[in-house]
C-alpha cells in the first residue's frame, strides 16, 4: 500500500503546478518561439558537463528567461528523450500569494520538490540517478521567495537532480549566491545582443567569442580581432544596429517589426516596468510597506534622463521633488536608485578607487535599455549615425545613451570588474575602466560625427602615462567606422562592433 506523502499542496497551487506541466499527463506543450537566446547552450552545457548542480540566470524582466526554460524543456523531452514526469517547471510570479502558502510551509522550493518527487515521478531523485536518468527542476522568477538560496542549496546537497533557476533581481540573487557557492554556475542574460537581434531579422551576422576567462580580454589583439570582425560584417552590422537604434534589444521589440511602436511600448511598460512596481517593490513583507510606487516611477523618470551620467543623489531629489510637488529625501532616492539596480532595469557603476584614494564622485547611472526609456518618456532618440545625420539635434542626448547602453553591455561579463573614473584635480574623466585580471583598460565614448584627435583623446592618453593604472592600452569607442589612431596604445571601435562582443 503506498505510502502518503507529506507534501500537501493547496488544491489551487496542485491545479496550477499540473496545469503548467501539462507534459506529465501526456499533452504537448505549448510551442515556444523559435529564436534561442545565447544562453540556451551555456545552459544545455552545463547540465551535460555537471560542474555544477544548480544554474543561476539572472537579467530584467522580459528579456526572455522563462522563453528560455520552456525551450530547453521541449529540447529535453524531444531531443534528449528526458522522461517527461521527471520534468518540474514552476513560475513562482503565477502562484498564490506566499503568505498563503506558509500555511502549509515556510520552505516552498523544498516543499514543492518533494511533492513533486513523491507524487509526479513517485521514486526518490537519486534513485533516478542509479537508473541513470535525471531529475530537472526549474524555478522562474525566485528573486521574492524568502530563503531560496539556502532552499536550493539544501536541495542539491540532499539529491542528484538539475536545477535552473531564473531571477530579476541582483541584490537577493547576489546574496543568495553566496551560499550556493561551488553549487550554482552564474548566468546573466540582458536586453539582446546585437548579433541577436541581427538573427532574428535573418542577417549573417556572429558574434565575436573571446576566450574564457579575464586574460583575453586584456590583450589587443582581441579588441583588434572585434573591429576586424565589425568590417568584415559590416552591413549586417550597420543594419542590425539601426533596428537597435529603431526599437532597443528586448525580445518583444523585435518579434514582429511591423508592429506599431506604440503597442510594443505600451506592452514593455506593462511587462516590465508596470511588473517591477506591483510585483518586486511589494514584495518583502514588512519591509516593503514603507515603499512608494509613485517614488518609484518617478526616480525611474529621472534615471532615464541621466542614463550615461554620474548625477549627485542631492540633485537627483530635487528634480523628483520638484515633480511631485513633496519633500524627497536624497537617502530616499538613493534607496530607490538601489532598488532599481537590484532589478536589472539600470546598472549603478560605482567610481575607481586607486592608489588607496577615497573614492570620488557618484554612481554611473546605464539603463538597461534605450528602447525602455523611449516606451517610458514617449521620447525617440535615435542611435545610428544615418538617423543622427538627419536628427542632429539628438546627438548629445543620444551620446549620453550610447554611453549608458555600452555600461551596461560591458557589465554582463562576469570575468570583467566595471568602473567609471571621475575627473580629479589633475586628471581628466574617463567614461568607463575595465578590470580584467591584474590590468585596466580605459574606455572613451566619442559619440560625435568628427573626431578632434587631440582633445578625444587626452583622456584615455594620460591614463595610461600613469604606470601605476596598470593599462598598457584603451578603447575609444565611436559613432561611425574610423580610421585606425596614430597611437598604437588606442583602438578605435564604432559602438556597433563593440556591441557583437560575444
Amino acid at each position: 500500500m503506498a505510502t502518503q506523502s507529506k507534501y500537501l499542496l493547496p488544491a489551487d497551487i496542485e491545479r496550477r503546478l499540473r496545469d503548467g506541466n501539462p507534459w506529465w499527463s501526456g499533452n504537448e506543450m505549448e510551442p515556444p518561439p523559435p529564436f534561442r537566446r545565447w544562453a540556451f547552450q551555456r545552459i544545455l552545457k552545463n547540465f551535460e558537463l555537471g560542474l555544477a548542480p544548480a544554474v543561476l540566470l539572472r537579467g530584467p524582466r522580459q528579456v526572455g528567461k522563462s522563453t528560455l526554460q520552456a525551450q530547453i524543456i521541449q529540447h529535453l523531452i524531444e531531443t534528449r528523450k528526458a522522461h517527461p514526469k521527471e520534468i518540474l517547471y514552476v513560475q513562482f510570479d503565477s502562484l498564490p500569494s506566499w503568505r498563503e502558502f506558509r500555511k502549509v510551509s515556510l520552505d516552498p522550493i523544498l516543499h514543492i520538490a518533494g511533492w513533486f518527487e513523491d507524487n509526479v515521478i513517485r521514486k526518490p531523485f537519486n534513485q533516478l540517478v542509479r537508473e541513470r536518468r535525471t531529475a530537472y527542476l526549474f524555478f522562474d522568477e525566485v528573486q521574492n521567495l524568502p530563503e531560496w538560496a539556502s532552499q536550493i542549496k539544501n536541495l542539491v546537497d540532499r539529491a542528484k537532480v538539475k536545477v535552473l533557476a531564473t531571477g530579476s533581481s541582483a541584490l537577493r540573487v547576489g546574496l543568495g549566491k553566496e551560499s550556493l557557492a561551488g553549487r550554482v554556475s552564474d548566468i546573466r542574460m540582458g536586453p539582446m545582443r546585437l548579433w541577436e537581434i541581427g538573427a532574428m531579422g535573418r542577417l549573417d551576422l556572429a558574434p565575436c567569442f573571446p576566450q574564457n576567462g579575464a586574460a583575453a580580454f586584456s590583450k589587443q589583439e582581441l579588441w583588434q580581432e572585434l573591429v576586424s570582425h565589425g568590417v568584415k560584417h559590416a552591413d549586417a552590422r550597420r543594419q542590425a544596429f539601426r533596428w537597435f537604434s529603431e526599437r532597443g534589444g528586448y525580445p518583444v521589440a523585435h518579434v514582429r517589426r511591423e508592429a506599431p511602436w506604440e503597442e510594443v511600448a505600451a506592452q514593455l511598460k506593462a511587462t516590465v516596468i508596470d511588473r517591477v512596481i506591483q510585483l518586486d517593490l511589494r514584495a518583502g513583507g514588512q519591509k516593503a510597506k514603507g515603499r512608494d510606487p509613485r517614488l518609484l516611477e518617478e526616480t525611474f523618470r529621472v534615471a532615464c534622463r541621466y542614463s550615461g551620467q554620474y548625477p549627485s543623489p542631492a540633485k537627483l531629489a530635487d528634480e523628483v521633488r520638484r515633480a511631485l510637488q513633496r519633500d524627497v529625501g536624497v537617502q530616499r532616492i538613493s534607496y530607490y536608485l538601489r532598488f532599481l539596480d537590484q532589478t536589472l532595469l539600470l546598472r549603478l557603476v560605482p567610481p575607481l578607487e586607486l592608489r588607496l584614494k577615497r573614492r570620488k564622485g557618484h554612481d554611473k547611472i546605464c539603463l538597461c535599455d534605450h528602447g525602455l526609456r523611449k516606451a517610458w518618456l514617449g521620447e525617440p532618440v535615435p542611435l545610428d549615425p544615418e538617423s543622427l545625420d538627419r536628427d542632429p539635434d539628438a546627438a548629445t542626448v543620444a551620446g549620453r545613451l550610447a554611453e549608458g547602453a555600452v555600461g551596461y553591455y560591458l557589465g554582463e561579463f562576469s570575468e570583467l570588474n566595471l568602473n567609471h573614473f571621475p575627473a580629479r584635480e589633475v586628471e581628466p574623466e574617463v567614461d568607463f575602466v575595465i578590470t580584467a585580471g591584474d590590468r585596466r583598460i580605459p574606455v572613451e565614448v566619442k559619440y560625435t560625427k568628427r573626431l578632434d584627435p587631440v582633445d578625444d583623446t587626452d583622456a584615455l592618453k594620460r591614463f595610461l602615462e600613469k604606470s601605476g593604472n596598470r593599462a598598457s592600452f584603451g578603447l575609444l569607442v565611436t559613432r561611425e567606422d574610423t580610421e585606425s589612431d596614430l597611437d598604437p596604445r588606442i583602438i578605435r571601435i564604432p559602438a556597433s562592433s563593440l556591441l557583437l562582443l560575444r
